[in-house]
């Protein structure tokens, strides 16, 4: 698993068969540290947690986006989670780390008919997300303790694999009921192609180069988000009176790309005019403004 850097945070992006992890380097390792508010004007900065909760409540889905080695990053998140259950117990937690076909056995969990340990061994955590379970654990915990349900919202890895690998028309018909309807893959977002494709030239290899494997390469990563999204829709349409807390790396958050732009447009449909959805971003992306006119994110949380 290769660690390269790239601008715009930690994303995993599954192409040609390789876990790619992309590392967003933090604020500190700036030579000069720029003020958060002076590099992202659209964003609230904020040092601490009280400064941003109050809005945070006030929201049908709040986006933690996180770095994923980040104890700290993950100790907020759990904070956070806390806080937004002393104000309203019926929430439900959204998490990337878990991929589709092992909700039941997260559901299990929750309800307490299998132990921690089974629950990282039956869905296949190590393999399938791979970073310290310890650094969520206590969330998971929480959320067993309080009943608090967990939406397993990935992609299964073998989808995206093969998707990446041979193109979405290749996957039977058993293959597609396991994700969105291919009409609700959108790719026409061309400031997120730039920003996912940068990545693929920074790392494709001798006859992977071509056009062909980096608009699959795209795909594969739209295919992750558009999954997650739906997977959060359809609990909001399911459980409207419920707030959802999703848990995902600032690749799949920032300017709304990856997650919350394809969440919204699947609830508009639905005629909710009184939707309200957050960001928050757990520390601070280290890149320069992209979108002038657009937040990064509704809060960026300085360390």
């Amino acid at each position: 698993m290769q660690r390269p850097l790239l601008y715009f945070s930690k994303l995993f992006i599954l192409s040609l068969g390789i876990f790619i992890v992309y590392t967003l380097p933090s604020c500190a390792a700036e030579p000069t540290k720029i003020p958060c508010s002076e590099k992202f004007s659209n964003s609230r900065c904020a040092y601490n947690l009280d400064k941003i909760l109050p809005e945070l409540k006030k929201a049908n889905v709040i986006y933690l986006g996180e770095t994923h080695d980040s104890s700290q990053d993950h100790e907020n998140q759990l904070k956070i989670i806390q806080e937004l259950y002393k104000n309203n117990s019926r929430i439900a937690i959204a998490m990337e780390m878990f991929q589709r076909p092992f909700q039941k056995v997260v559901n299990q969990y929750i309800a307490g008919k299998i132990t921690e340990t089974e629950l990282v061994t039956k869905t296949e955590y190590t393999t399938r997300w791979g970073f310290d379970w310890q650094l969520y654990a206590p969330i998971l915990r929480f959320a067993k303790q309080k009943q608090i349900p967990v939406l397993a919202l990935n992609t299964a890895s073998e989808i995206t694999r093969k998707v990446s690998r041979e193109g979405i028309e290749t996957l039977t018909n058993a293959e597609k009921q396991s994700i969105p309807p291919i009409t609700e893959i959108r790719l026409d977002n061309i400031a997120y192609r730039q920003m996912v494709l940068k990545a693929f030239q920074q790392h494709q290899t001798a006859g992977h180069g071509n056009s062909s494997s980096a608009n699959r390469f795209f795909l594969a990563q739209v295919l992750w988000d558009e999954t997650m999204a739906d997977g959060i829709a359809k609990f909001i349409n399911a459980n409207p009176n419920y707030q959802v807390v999703v848990l995902a790396g600032q690749g799949h958050i920032v300017y709304g790309y990856g997650i919350p732009d394809r969440v919204e447009r699947r609830i508009q449909d639905n005629n909710n005019n009184k939707f309200i959805q957050r960001s928050v971003l757990l520390s601070v992306p280290e890149v320069t403004e992209v979108e002038k006119d657009k937040s990064i994110a509704d809060f960026i949380l300085e360390k």
